[in-house]
């Protein structure tokens, strides 16, 4: 079967690894990218849309097919407005999903965050709480949300901090066993590989996965 995939973030860590799995997976005949700037990447499967995502309403009838991912999200120090980063891991996400709905899209994945609670007190945790809960009022068919815990891999900019996290984590990680693992590090390609799989189901349903999860999944 031929689908067509749909993806927001496709320059981020998850979204690059996630792109490049599709573009390669016989299943997926079409893979669009909702970018803000073209990607420097040619495919003979691959269009890119060039969006303004403060008006995604603009780009709806290109927003249609089998499956919507959603890898959006920033961080405090990337975006130190906080109502522009609400935008980004809140707003856009759920009005793709809106837009997925009504294009009768079977399929939205979503990249949130371990731990998301929308009672958090955590403006980060709280706010992946809020979208996860919005997200799930849309009426598709299949939603899956993942909820990976510290990302590992090769990002375009430099985040010391997490960089530091992870040289801590490789040290911690084999200590954390049993309900403890979903809380180790966890490969970005690992996240993108179990997305590309679960979009491949039909099930029907609303799913959460964690990051011991979705290295099951992967």
């Amino acid at each position: 079967m031929q689908y067509k995939a749909v993806i927001a973030g496709a320059s981020g860590l998850i979204g690059g690894l996630l792109l490049k799995h599709l573009l390669d997976h016989h299943d997926y005949d079409e893979v669009v990218v909702l970018v803000r700037k073209e990607l420097n990447f040619r495919h003979q499967k691959l269009k890119q849309l060039i969006v303004d995502f403060d008006r995604l309403e603009h780009y709806e009838q290109d927003i249609n097919g089998h499956a919507l991912f959603c890898c959006l999200g920033s961080t405090k120090s990337k975006t130190p407005d906080l109502s522009i980063y609400r935008k980004i891991d809140h707003d856009y996400p759920v009005q793709l999903a809106k837009i997925g709905a009504k294009n009768s899209m079977q399929q939205f994945h979503l990249v949130s965050a371990l731990g998301a609670n929308i009672n958090s007190t955590t403006f980060y945790i709280k706010l992946k709480g809020e979208t996860e809960a919005d997200v799930k009022q849309v009426k598709l068919r299949r939603i899956c949300i993942s909820q990976p815990s510290l990302l590992t891999g090769n990002r375009q900019e430099k985040r010391i901090t997490e960089q530091f996290a992870t040289v801590i984590m490789k040290i911690i990680n084999p200590f954390l066993i049993g309900k403890l693992q979903k809380y180790r590090s966890i490969p970005a390609n690992t996240v993108a590989l179990a997305m590309l799989n679960e979009s491949l189901k039909s099930n029907p349903g609303i799913f959460t996965y964690t990051s011991d999860q979705i290295k099951k999944l992967a």
